[in-house]
This record gives C-alpha cells, sequence and structure tokens, in this order.
C-alpha cells in the first residue's frame, strides 16, 4: 500500500515585480494575469494550505487590492489556509499583497512595510521655457489640465492629490488593521509613516508573524516528505517571450510589427527600475 501513497502537495504561487506596472519583458501583476493561477492553486491540493511567495516593491493600489482580495475569497470559499514568504521585498502593493496570508514570514534580511502612498513625477515647465517650447493644452474643465508636467505646479492640484493619496492611504491602512489586528505593536504614525523594516523589525511590530524560508515552514506543517508545486502566474514559451520583447507587438496575420510605444516601454523600464532603488535594491 506504501508504493502508492503520494506525498502531500502545496502549492505555490510566487508573485514577482511591481504591481500593475508593465515594463518591456515582464508584465506587471494584475488581477486579470494572475487570476487563472491563484484559482488553480485553490484547488490543486487536498491540503489545507496554500503558498505565497511575494518579493515585489509595490505599484498599482488598485491591482494589489484586487488580487488581495481574491486570494481572500478563495481562502474562504475552499477552507484553506494562506502563508506568506516575503522574498527581498514585500513593500508598499508588495506588503498589500502579503497581508492576504493567515501567517506572513520573512527571510532575515527581507524588506518589510511601506505602508504609505507615493506619486512622484517630474516638472518641466522651466525646461520647455528654456527652449523656447510652448505648450498648446485646450480642455473642457478647469481641473481637467491639472498636474501637466510642463505647467507650473498649481496648489490647488496638488490639494486634490493629497486627497486622492489620503482615501487611498485609508484603504491600505485599514487592510493592515483588519487582517493583522491584535498582532500589531506600533503607534500608528510609526506603522503607517511609509517607513520600512527588517524582518526583524517588522516581526517585532507585528506586520509579520516569524522569520523562516518556505521549505521550512511546510515541512513543519506537513512533515519532510511534503512536495512543493508551483503554479505559473501565466503561459510561457518562447512566442510569448518575444511579444514581450521592446518595440515589438502582435498582428492578426502572426506577424510583428514595430510598436510606437517604445518610448512608454522604457519610460516603464526605468519607473519600475525607480520603485526596486527605493529600497537599495
Amino acid at each position: 500500500m506504501g508504493l502508492f501513497t503520494r506525498n502531500p502537495v502545496v502549492p505555490v504561487l510566487r508573485f514577482t515585480g511591481p504591481i500593475g506596472m508593465a515594463t518591456p519583458l515582464r508584465p506587471g501583476l494584475a488581477l486579470a494575469s494572475v487570476a487563472g493561477a491563484v484559482e488553480k492553486a485553490f484547488r490543486l491540493s487536498k491540503l489545507p494550505t496554500v503558498a505565497v511567495v511575494v518579493n515585489s516593491p509595490g505599484g498599482s493600489p488598485v491591482q494589489s487590492n484586487l488580487i488581495f482580495r481574491r486570494i481572500r475569497q478563495l481562502a474562504k470559499e475552499k477552507d484553506k489556509r494562506v502563508y506568506v514568504f516575503c522574498e527581498d521585498i514585500a513593500a508598499s502593493g508588495g506588503y498589500f499583497l502579503a497581508l492576504a496570508g493567515d501567517e506572513i514570514y520573512a527571510d532575515p534580511s527581507s524588506i518589510v512595510g511601506s505602508i504609505g502612498v507615493i506619486s512622484a513625477g517630474f516638472g518641466l515647465d522651466k525646461f520647455i521655457d528654456r527652449f523656447g517650447i510652448e505648450r498648446r493644452v485646450h480642455t473642457a474643465g478647469k481641473d481637467k489640465g491639472a498636474l501637466d508636467p510642463f505647467r507650473p505646479e498649481r496648489p490647488e492640484d496638488v490639494a486634490l492629490l493629497r486627497e486622492l493619496q489620503r482615501d487611498v492611504h485609508e484603504v491600505f491602512m485599514n487592510a493592515v488593521k483588519e487582517r493583522r489586528g491584535d498582532k500589531l505593536n506600533g503607534g500608528r504614525e510609526d506603522l503607517f509613516s511609509g517607513s520600512f523594516w527588517s524582518a526583524a523589525r517588522a516581526h517585532e511590530i507585528g506586520l509579520i508573524d516569524g522569520i523562516t524560508d518556505l521549505r521550512s515552514k511546510m515541512q513543519e506543517l506537513h512533515g519532510n516528505k511534503v512536495r512543493l508545486k508551483a503554479v505559473p502566474l501565466a503561459a510561457g514559451g518562447l512566442l510569448a517571450r518575444f511579444r514581450r520583447l521592446p518595440g515589438f507587438q502582435a498582428i492578426t496575420n502572426d506577424g510583428f510589427a514595430f510598436s510606437p510605444s517604445l518610448a512608454d516601454d522604457l519610460i516603464s523600464a526605468v519607473e519600475a527600475r525607480a520603485l526596486w532603488s527605493r529600497f537599495g535594491l
């Protein structure tokens, strides 16, 4: 009978990279692209466990929330317990994803936290003035051109942006309070300041439940013979990888055309790199 006994299997979802932000060689994490894999993970094994690995500096608050909510919906529906493991970084939207875990763990060198909202850009109005460039913008609605980087910043635009940020920040804070509850051990000003911490400090203030790795924890729960089965987020293959090359896009006759969005791809890559760089990575 032992010959036919299968080792227990734990499905593993791996969320790596910026959230919502597409780069030339890697699409950003979004519910539309990960939903199938998430659903598969929750029906793959009879064990009451799903493991999630997070390595993300953040990105879209909307996509972070959507993925988080979908994982929690399935956990409740399938009566599964979710264990999250932070790798290099689980910050901002990356930590929002980690909140989907019933328990959250990290490596001793992981960076965790950044519970805040940021908006960054450039002011180019003086640049175009220097070169005698005239900016022509025509709108219906006095605030339609708010925060235009080619115009001087207006106080009323900044006030509007800050109001929006406060609303998004409130959603994030409520999720932290809902998921971490009595485990939190820090003042509001510290926890929700947008700061980030090492795993040891994150454990002290209740953002994570301990310091360990995926395999060790799963062996502790299900024995040394437990198998970890990765659930790919999206189909790969040579064609899929080629289509993600900068400057190319698929067209209906299965050929390829040069894309006018090459500049957008490069800007997205720089923005994604800047997200990682904020945390020294």
